[in-house]
Order: C-alpha cells, then structure tokens, then sequence
C-alpha cells in the first residue's frame, strides 16, 4: 500500500487521538464514585432488611400488646361485674358468696399476671421502635451519600462526556483527510492490536511494540519508497516514518 508522507504523518494524528479517546473511556469507566457508589448500595441494602426485620417485629409486638391489653380489660371487666354481684347482696348462699369470692381473688390475679405480660410487650415494642427510628436515620444517612456520589459521579461523566464530543469531532476532521484505504487498515489493525493501529518510528524503535528493529528490517526500512506503506514486523502496526526515525 502507498501513501503520502503526510497522510502516514496524519495517521499519527488521529492514533493520537483514539488513544485520547481511550483513556476518556478508561477514565469514566475508573471514576472513584463506581466503587464508592457501589459499597454504599450495599450498606444500603443491608440496611433496609434491617429496618423491616425491626419494623416488623414493632408491628407485631404492637398487635401482641393489642391483645393483651384486650385480655386485661375482659379480665377486668369480668372482675368488675363479679364484684358489683357481691356487693349488691342478690348471692346469699354461702356456698356461692365463697366461689364469687375466689373468683374475683383469681380474677386479680390473673389481672396482674397480664398486666405484666402487657408491660413486657410494652418494653420490646419500645425498643424495637428504637430501633426502627435508628435503622431509618442510618438508611437516610447512607442515601444521602450516595446521592452526594452519584452527584459528583455525573457531574464527571458529563465533564467527559463534554471533551470525549470535542474529541470525536476532531478525530473525524483529522480522519477525512487520511486516504480511505489507508484508514481502513488502521482501523482494522488498532481492533486488532489493542487500539494502536500505527506507531511512530522513533530512534530504530516501533512505539508500538517498544522493539527496536533488527538491522534487516532497519535496511528494509530505510530502501522502502517515503511513499510505501511499512509495517512493524513484530507487531505488524502500521510504522510511520519521521525525521526522528533514525534512519
């Protein structure tokens, strides 16, 4: 393949460019706010199982305490009617007033007996209210960062966004001057060589590869037309002739 000196001098612009345009992706990829963003969602996560654990065990702690409060006051008002059915005197059989009696005893008792019950579900449903409100603050606490990182997440993408566009523009100014031929088997090598298609020949050394030519080639070099098209035979990228070639 040949080319103009200055079209193969062009390729260089345009690698230059890729290269520039590579590292822009690289860089949005490795902004630090990924991983920062990343741990907190599972803080968050973590966290937000452990608000409904709570939130549930408040919910049913207050349907307990719900139910005992009920049984006391069926106890109580049991209790209550018992003892008006005693102080009325409507039982005269002693017999009876003595059964009314125990009842009513048994009745406190089992009153008191509840009323501990309901001071314990009271307890537990205080604490896991508690831990309800404590679970939520650490949640917003925790959204809020990652509201902060995602902030300063986008405010990068955008900054790169924003140069990677200018870059793009230029690449294909810089590009519809290279002939068509010879970006084609740019663009075909630099797919294949890892995103460097053509490399400078610096002081006997393809910038590609970093390998300094063997002196055949270096002779192959120097008798190729300034037009012919070169390739580095190590790596096989397109190797593009300077006045700092070394030749």
């Amino acid at each position: 393949m040949n080319a103009a000196p200055a079209d193969q001098i062009r390729l260089l612009d345009v690698q230059a460019l890729d290269v520039r345009l590579q590292q822009l992706a690289h860089k949005r990829r490795s902004l630090p706010e990924h991983a920062e963003i990343e741990s907190l969602t599972k803080d968050l996560t973590q966290l937000r199982d452990l608000l409904v654990a709570a939130q549930t065990e408040e919910s049913d702690c207050a349907r307990e305490q719900t139910k005992a409060e009920q049984d006391v006051d069926q106890v109580r008002q049991r209790a209550t009617r018992d003892q008006q059915r005693l102080d009325s005197g409507a039982v005269t059989s002693p017999k009876d007033l003595a059964n009314l009696q125990h009842e009513i005893t048994s009745l406190a008792k089992r009153q008191g007996d509840l009323e501990d019950v309901v001071l314990e579900v009271m307890e537990r449903r205080e604490s896991a209210q508690e831990r309800v409100n404590e679970l939520t603050e650490r949640v917003a606490s925790v959204q809020s960062k990652i509201d902060d990182a995602s902030g300063r997440r986008d405010a990068a993408f955008e900054e790169i966004d924003r140069e990677a566009a200018a870059v793009t523009k230029e690449r294909e100014v810089v590009a519809a001057a290279v002939p068509a031929d010879l970006l084609k088997l740019y663009d075909k090598l630099r797919e294949q060589q890892g995103g460097i298609g053509a490399a400078k020949l610096y002081a006997r050394t393809c910038q590609g590869c970093r390998q300094e030519l063997a002196i055949t080639e270096l002779n192959e070099v120097r008798a190729a037309a300034p037009d012919t098209v070169v390739r580095c035979e190590n790596c096989r990228r397109i190797l593009v002739r300077t006045a700092e070639s070394g030749l």
